[in-house]
């Protein structure tokens, strides 16, 4: 009992020696950081902290302004604290400093390691885009060489078999995106927002099916440019399939912007589908009508047309049908196509409802 007792009064001696030990020191170390900090380093984190406390009042003093930061922004001094309103930032960012905000960017690859400046032996001007399955491997193989290093080549796969494209070597340097069953317009509403894909010219959003032996990327884009198009595709073989007169492909023309269809199809010449108009599988947008028609808002007819000297073949092949599920006795294919026709006509009554709805306002203000 006695060896026990002096035991615990020996550790509690050690116990308090330690603790007034690591009292001195936290002392010495809590004065020395505190003399090596100069006081604006004290004020800017105060700065910092009252910036995060008004993030939740976004709206502050938006009527304000001062010359300092431009006729839309704000700059409130309380004390040590500067607090900033930019109302032309991006959403969201409207309480940082204009020089800070970095609102677009790329699908450029870069290295892990050395200098960024040196990451980039060239930057892309145009970016390919192709939903795919790995059944259609070889036609999207010969399409991509189709394009040449100007390009960016970005996959969306829809049966989620993204790996298995390393057997081409151009695949390791595109870049992939794997969802399961999935339509391209979902991948772009999703990933390709304008202000990522605002570093390239020319935006095309292509299917898996077709046939691009008639085709030459560098003399479409040339085409594009010269005839002023910011909605564009390739004319489509016209023994091929069914498809519209307007796309269609004309032997004697370069580019055409307008066509005639049957009597009857259209109430006015400069509309679809006798203008203004391409088809969804192979459309190719400039970098302001992708912007745009991201937002679901379309550019003048003259500015629509069908590249005429550069064609492919719509191969029609629904792949994509086969990624559906059999439900009361009907293909999968069938319950896929029954989802595009019942989604076509919910998009086109928010559209008619959207106009009512505009007009109305505008009548009303």
């Amino acid at each position: 009992m006695g060896t026990i007792h002096r035991s615990g009064v020996s550790k509690k001696s050690n116990d308090g020696a330690r603790l007034v030990i690591t009292t001195i020191i936290g002392v010495i170390f809590g004065f020395i950081v505190g003399i090596s900090f100069p006081s604006l380093s004290i004020t800017k984190l105060r700065a910092l902290s009252g910036l995060i406390q008004t993030m939740d009042a976004s709206g502050y003093n938006r009527g304000k302004s001062v010359d300092t930061l431009g006729s839309d922004s704000d700059m409130h001094v309380s004390g040590n604290i500067t607090r900033i309103y930019v109302s032309t930032n991006p959403r969201g960012a409207e309480l940082l400093p204009p020089g800070i905000v970095v609102s677009e960017t790329d699908f450029y690859l870069r290295r892990l390691w050395g200098d960024p400046n040196e990451d980039l032996k060239i930057r892309p001007k145009y970016l390919v885009t192709f939903t795919v399955g790995f059944a259609q491997r070889n036609n999207i193989n010969a399409a991509v060489r189709k394009f040449t290093e100007d390009f960016t080549i970005l996959l969306f796969h829809y049966d989620g078999r993204a790996s298995e494209w390393d057997q081409f070597e151009w695949s390791k340097r595109a870049i992939h995106v794997s969802v399961k069953r999935q339509t391209k317009w979902w991948y772009a509403k999703r990933f390709l927002h304008p202000d990522v894909v605002a570093a390239y010219d020319y935006i095309f959003i292509w299917d898996e099916d077709l046939g691009v032996e008639h085709f030459n990327a560098e003399k479409y884009i040339q085409l594009v440019k010269k005839h002023g198009l910011d909605i564009s595709q390739p004319g489509l073989e016209p023994n091929n399939g069914l498809t519209w007169q307007m796309t269609k492909r004309r032997g004697d023309k370069e580019v055409h912007k307008e066509t005639e269809e049957k009597p009857g199809w259209c109430s006015d010449p400069h509309l679809p589908p006798c203008a203004a108009f391409v088809e969804i599988m192979a459309p190719v947008f400039s970098r302001d009508a992708w912007r745009c028609v991201w937002h679901m808002i379309q550019p003048a007819h003259e500015k629509i047309g069908v590249v005429d000297s550069q064609w492919i073949v719509h191969q029609v092949i629904p792949s994509l049908g086969n990624q559906g599920e059999s439900e009361n006795g009907k293909a999968p294919w069938e319950g896929v196509r029954e989802r595009c026709r019942s989604e076509w006509t919910e998009f086109r009554n928010r559209l008619a409802n959207a106009d009512k709805a505009y007009l109305s306002q505008m009548g009303n203000g």
